[in-house]
């Protein structure tokens, strides 16, 4: 596949079927994410996957919110994938406080993209959640409590086959040769 159709065919998935989600499938998205760079090479991650059916119950009720009803697509989800923010190396460390930016967050966007667009390549649907209560999945997952889960990862078969038309701005709206 052409790198810009396979971005093209990668959507926020906000339904899934009722399918397992194979062992080697979920394991080749997290070595594309194990793949990605990193400031210094620091490599600030870990991937709590989970998809046991009982533990999965409990975090999917941590990640939707029924009270404002955000995230209720992840109910139908057969994987759920919490990146958790590591301890950074010492040159990265020195230069995220001496330039005054947050590294970890920018590395594991890049790692979490990776995984999503192996996920599509492989024929899975995922959908980037930054909404959920943090303590009380950190706690579920035995999450050591000086670390933070930066993002969650739904992971399973789509229950649309048809991709959602991308609305974008346009490439004249974006970009700037030269100057801004």
């Amino acid at each position: 596949m052409e790198f810009l159709e396979l971005v093209k065919l990668r959507e926020s998935v906000r339904g899934y079927i009722d399918k397992k989600v194979e062992e080697e499938k979920i394991l080749k998205c997290i070595e594309a994410a194990r793949l990605a760079p990193s400031a210094c090479n620091s490599q600030p991650w870990k991937f709590v996957v989970v998809n046991d059916k009982e533990i999965l119950s409990e975090i999917k009720n941590k990640i939707y919110d029924s009270v404002i009803g955000i995230n209720k697509f992840v109910l139908t989800a057969p994987v759920i994938i919490a990146v958790v923010g590591e301890k950074r190396n010492l040159t990265s460390a020195i230069g995220s406080s001496i330039k005054k930016k947050d590294y970890t967050s920018m590395d594991v966007g890049i790692a979490v993209e990776h995984l999503c667009l192996q996920a599509t390549e492989l024929g899975l649907g995922t959908c980037i959640i930054g909404w959920f209560k943090n303590e009380e999945i950190k706690k579920a997952l035995g999450i050591p409590k000086n670390r933070d889960i930066e993002l969650i990862v739904s992971l399973g078969y789509n229950n649309n086959e048809n991709p959602r038309e991308k609305k974008r701005k346009n490439i004249e709206d974006i970009v700037a040769f030269n100057k801004y």
